[in-house]
């Protein structure tokens, strides 16, 4: 069984259902490496892009992790290892 993949598709879905996007912000570019708050996306808001992606994927994030990931390829990397590690103690 293979583990589900979060990738920047999600994001930017989750991302615009839960902060929506600042005016003048392509988040069809390229913006793997684009710090958040480049693109507009303060603490308050990626604390609530957690919150859904918790909800979604049924996985816990600490803030830490939240805080840390200031780029959108650093919190895909987070959310499927979180994945991974979710997956793993459920086989």
């Amino acid at each position: 069984m293979s583990t589900p993949a979060f990738t920047i598709e999600d994001l930017k879905r989750i991302l615009l259902e839960g902060a929506g996007a600042e005016e003048g912000v392509d988040l069809d570019g390229d913006i793997l490496d684009t710090e958040f708050e480049a693109l507009g996306y303060e603490s308050l808001a990626l604390l609530e892009t957690g919150g859904r992606i918790e909800r979604e994927y049924g996985i816990t994030l600490d803030d830490s992790a939240l805080t840390d990931a200031t780029t959108p390829s650093r919190l895909i990397a987070v959310v499927n290892e979180h994945l991974a590690a979710a997956a793993k103690t459920a086989a």
